[in-house]
């Protein structure tokens, strides 16, 4: 793809194709698995209240990029060319990411901060140096292998206030979960007109509120474990929990964000840690299970955004699973419980332009007889 051609890409849809919704999801979780290999696996989740028409979207090296500016106009902004192949999702066929994997390992995507996220107030002067909040995933993933370039990278530009006319004439209110090839991890969010880049020893993140009280809120939790709990003895008499599931009893398992956060990483830390990698891939599904939203378990009101001025309900619209060992990005629409799988080591890193892949495939199943 041209320059001028993502410049009239990007100029078009943010004019037309998101007046019918907010770019990113609503509810979304994300989380990291080791294995005993020295791999590492990705997951999220992504919820929204419309179709995004999300597809397979890969960028190659050496690709020229415009950044958009303070006036919201791509080429005003930091302008930059491609270090890295990437392959991920995009939404309502845009040239950007809101989740993917590098060449490098780098894996990571944005989940929706609509009551904190607060970009830099960016001069004139210094649009050129600034790029729009839709633009931090794909910025990130073409320019740095690490967590650690990521922050000296960060620290040197701006996250402009550019706006999309259809969101209410409002920025794209996000924050950005980054996961490398060794299994380091980050949360970029801006709050309050500030830059805070947080190191991420839970490898779990949803969405607001800001992630520091997330962590703090973690101690609330301190009683639950895998563990099954012995009988409680009074005066002689046991009382023996119910069911097994007793360690975890007392787990949020609603959908609000602080409570998928805790769920996840409770999840996430009880995983045996003698799994391989591959072993994780399979792993990482039956968690992400935990938090795949049924069809009208959130209901929205017409007068919510999410649904488009007409009520609806907000569901699980795919989940990724990525293996950064491997090289390989599956994921799972909502209309289909197919695995569709990309395979980095065969995306062709050095095409002209970017390309894309229809995900939205009918429902299949293996034949037993």
């Amino acid at each position: 793809m041209k320059p001028i051609f993502i410049q009239k890409a990007l100029a078009f849809t943010l004019a037309t194709s998101l007046t019918i919704a907010p770019m990113v999801s609503n509810a979304c979780t994300s989380f990291l698995l080791k294995g005993n290999d020295g791999g590492f696996v990705y997951g999220r989740t992504l919820e929204f209240g419309l179709p995004l028409k999300s597809q397979i979207t890969v960028i190659p090296r050496n690709l020229a990029m415009q950044g958009v500016g303070i006036d919201s106009k791509p080429g005003s902004g930091l302008n930059w060319t491609t270090k890295y192949a990437v392959a991920g999702m995009n939404a309502l066929g845009m040239p950007v990411l809101v989740d993917g994997m590098n060449e490098k390992g780098l894996v990571g995507g944005l989940l929706n901060a609509p009551n904190t996220a607060v970009y830099q107030v960016v001069p004139p002067a210094e649009s050129a140096n600034s790029i729009a909040s839709i633009q931090i995933l794909i910025y990130a993933l073409t320019n740095y292998a690490t967590v650690e370039e990521v922050k000296a990278g960060f620290s040197k530009i701006k996250v402009n206030k550019s706006i999309i006319p259809a969101y209410n004439n409002q920025s794209a209110p996000v924050r950005m979960t980054l996961h490398d090839a060794k299994g380091k991890s980050i949360v970029i969010e801006y709050l309050k007109g500030e830059l805070v880049i947080t190191d991420n020893p839970t490898s779990v993140m949803t969405n607001d509120p800001p992630f520091r009280d997330q962590l703090n809120n973690i101690g609330n939790y301190a009683n639950l474990t895998s563990v099954e709990k012995n009988a409680l003895v009074i005066n002689g008499t046991s009382y023996g929990p119910p069911s097994s599931g007793s360690g975890l009893h007392g787990l949020p398992g609603d959908y609000l964000s602080p409570s998928r956060f805790i769920r996840a990483i409770f999840l996430t830390k009880s995983v045996p840690s003698n799994y391989s990698t591959v072993q994780q891939t399979n792993t990482a599904w039956h968690i992400l299970g935990s938090f795949d939203i049924p069809p009208g378990a959130i209901s929205l009101p017409a007068t919510n955004a999410y649904g488009g001025g007409a009520g609806g309900i907000e569901v699980t619209e795919w989940s990724v699973v990525a293996d950064n060992k491997n090289m390989m990005y599956y994921l799972k629409m909502f209309e289909s419980t197919n695995v569709q799988a990309f395979d980095l080591k065969r995306m062709e890193v050095n095409a002209k332009q970017i390309k894309y892949y229809d995900v939205n495939k009918p429902q299949t199943y293996i034949s037993i007889n």
